[in-house]
C-alpha cells in the first residue's frame, strides 16, 4: 500500500500531471502508456495511435504520443450524465476484432464508441485492471448524481473509491494478478453488480452519508469560540487520504498539518447489514441457477431447434389440431368448435379468455406444489438431430441466407407495389382500393366490434368448408391475378461516390 501511495503520488507531482487542467478537487488516480515499452492504442473507427491514458475521479485523459506533453488533450468527462458504458471488447488492426485486450467506452455525446487497447504478450491483466478501476469511478460519480450529494459527503464518496482502487492497486502489485475476488475493495462497482445493489447503496447513504451530514453538522453547532472542531473535522476514507497527502478537499486558512479529527458516525447499521445479507442470499441462488443453465445449453442450430419442439410439444399439439379443424376433416368436431366460438363471442367472454388461461397455469403450478411428496424434476430427453460435417453445415446456412434474401426482396416489392399503388402510378387500381378503403372505414365506425369479430371468425373458419371451399379458391386466384397486374415502382440505387459526383 505504501508503495501504491507513493506511485500515485509521484505522478500527480510529475511534468505529466502539470500538463493537465484538472478540476478542484480532482485527482489523478492511474496512469498508463507513459512508458514506450507499454503504450496505451485508441482505436477511432478504423485508425489508432498510442499514447498515455489518465484516469482521475471526474474522467479519463487520453494525450496522443505525437502531440507531445503540451499539445492537445481528450478528455471523457465520467461525472456528467450522459448514458456513458464502459465495458470489454475486441479490437485490432485496421478494425478487425481479434484480440480481446481492450475496453470500450460508449456515450451519447460521441458520434462512435472509442477503444482503448492495453496490448501485452501475456493475458488481458492490464486491460481487466482498466476496466474495474474505470468502472468503479464511473459508478461512484453516478452514486453522488443520485443521492445528489455535496461538499463533504461527495468528496468522502469519492474518496472512498480511491481507497478502494488503491488497495486493488496493491493486491495487483503484490500478486502481479488480478483476481476476481479481490474487486470487492471496489464498493460501488461491486453493489451495481450484486442482486439488489440499488438497496445496498441507498442503505448505505442512509446509514453513513445521512449520518455523516449529521454528525458534521452536530460538531459545527456543538463548538464554541475560535477552537471549532468544523474546521478540522473530516470523515473517514477523506480523512484516511489526507494523511497520506491527497487533499480532495481544501477549505480556506487551512493547511495540511491542521488536520488533526477525523469525524466517526456511529448510527444504527440493521438496514445496511439486511441489505447485504439479502444480496448475498439472492447471489448463491443466482449462481445456482447459473450452474443449472451452464448444464443445459446444447451447441448447433438443429439441436436447438429439437430442444425448442420438445418444450414446445403440448401447445404445437394444440395448434395443429385447431388447425386440422379449420380443415374440416372432421365436420362433427369443427361445427361443434365454431358454435362454441361463435356463443363466446356473442356472450362478450371473449375478455375473459386470458385470465382464464392464467388462471388454469397458476392452478396446475399449485396443484403441482401441493400434491403429495416433492419430486426431482425429471429428465427431459430430447432426440438430437443428425450430425452434420462443417461442409454440411457450411450449406445449410447458405440455405437459410438465401431464403432470407428471398423473404426481403418479396417484402421490398410488396411495399414498392403499395407505393405505385398510394401515388397513382396506376389510376383504375388506385380508384378501386381507394373506394375499398373509405366502405371499410365506415364499416368499422357503424359496425359494432363484437359483430365484427363475428364475421371475422366466420370467414376464416369456413373458408374450407365444403359449401364454400372452391369460391374460397377462385377469389384466392381472382386476388393474385389482380395483384401480379400491380407493377412497382422505380428504384435505382447510387453509390455514395456517383453521387458525390452528381452534387
Amino acid at each position: 500500500m505504501y508503495r501504491v501511495f507513493r506511485s500515485v503520488k509521484s505522478i500527480m507531482q510529475s511534468t505529466l500531471a502539470s500538463s493537465f487542467h484538472l478540476d478542484a478537487g480532482e485527482c489523478i488516480i492511474a496512469i498508463d502508456g507513459d512508458r514506450p515499452i507499454h503504450p496505451v492504442f485508441q482505436h477511432i473507427g478504423i485508425s489508432a495511435w498510442p499514447g498515455t491514458l489518465i484516469l482521475t475521479t471526474h474522467a479519463l485523459y487520453f494525450q496522443s504520443i505525437r502531440v507531445g506533453y503540451g499539445g492537445k488533450i481528450v478528455k471523457y468527462d465520467l461525472a456528467t450524465d450522459s448514458d456513458q458504458v464502459i465495458k470489454r471488447d475486441f479490437t485490432g488492426p485496421l478494425g478487425v476484432r481479434l484480440f480481446d485486450k481492450a475496453v470500450m467506452y460508449k456515450s451519447n455525446t460521441l458520434t462512435e464508441p472509442i477503444y482503448f487497447d492495453f496490448p501485452e504478450l501475456g493475458g488481458p491483466s492490464r486491460r481487466d485492471y482498466w476496466l474495474a478501476i474505470a468502472r468503479e469511478v464511473l459508478q461512484v460519480n453516478r452514486f453522488v448524481r443520485k443521492f445528489n450529494l455535496d461538499d463533504v459527503q461527495r468528496v468522502e464518496a469519492l474518496s472512498k473509491a480511491i481507497l478502494g482502487i488503491l488497495r486493488y492497486s496493491a493486491v495487483k502489485e503484490a500478486f502481479h494478478i488480478s483476481p476476481s475476488h479481490f474487486k470487492t475493495t471496489l464498493t460501488f462497482s461491486l453493489a451495481e453488480k450484486l442482486p439488489k445493489g440499488d438497496m445496498v447503496l441507498k442503505a448505505l447513504y442512509d446509514n453513513y452519508f445521512q449520518l455523516l451530514n449529521t454528525s458534521l453538522h452536530h460538531l459545527a453547532t456543538d463548538s464554541t469560540g475560535g477552537n471549532s472542531l468544523q474546521r478540522h473535522s473530516l470523515p473517514f476514507s477523506l480523512y484516511a487520504l489526507s494523511r497520506m497527502g491527497f487533499i480532495l478537499l481544501k477549505r480556506k486558512d487551512e493547511s495540511e498539518s491542521e488536520i488533526s479529527f477525523c469525524a466517526v458516525c456511529f448510527g444504527v447499521t440493521k438496514s445496511l447489514e439486511a441489505a447485504l445479507e439479502e444480496s448475498f442470499c439472492y447471489s448463491e441462488r443466482i449462481e445456482a441457477a447459473r450452474a443449472t443453465i451452464d448444464q443445459v445449453k446444447v451447441e448447433g442450430v438443429d439441436a436447438n431447434i429439437a430442444l425448442m419442439q420438445e418444450l414446445l410439444f403440448p401447445f404445437i399439439q394444440v395448434v395443429k389440431f385447431i388447425y386440422s379443424l379449420t380443415k374440416w376433416e372432421d365436420p362433427l368436431k369443427s361445427l361443434l368448435l365454431l358454435f362454441f366460438i361463435l356463443y363466446v363471442i356473442q356472450r362478450g367472454f371473449v375478455g375473459y379468455i386470458f385470465p382464464l388461461i392464467f388462471l388454469a397455469f397458476a392452478v396446475v403450478m399449485l396443484w403441482r406444489k401441493y400434491s403429495g411428496e416433492e419430486k426431482i424434476l425429471e429428465v427431459l430427453e430430447v432426440r438430437t438431430p443428425p450430425s452434420k460435417n462443417p461442409v454440411e453445415q457450411i450449406l445449410t446456412l447458405q440455405d437459410a441466407i438465401s431464403k432470407l434474401e428471398e423473404t426481403l426482396q418479396a417484402v421490398n416489392i410488396v411495399l414498392l407495389k403499395f407505393r405505385a399503388v398510394l401515388f397513382a402510378a396506376v389510376p383504375k387500381t388506385t380508384e378501386m382500393v381507394a373506394v375499398a378503403l373509405l366502405a371499410a372505414a365506415a364499416f368499422l365506425v357503424f359496425i359494432p366490434w363484437r359483430h365484427l369479430l363475428l364475421i371475422v371468425v366466420l370467414e376464416v373458419y369456413t373458408r374450407e368448408m365444403p359449401l364454400r371451399k372452391l369460391n374460397t379458391e377462385k377469389f384466392h386466384r381472382r386476388i393474385r391475378e389482380w395483384w401480379a397486374r400491380i407493377p412497382a415502382a422505380p428504384v435505382q440505387m447510387i453509390k455514395p461516390n456517383e453521387n458525390k459526383k452528381k452534387r
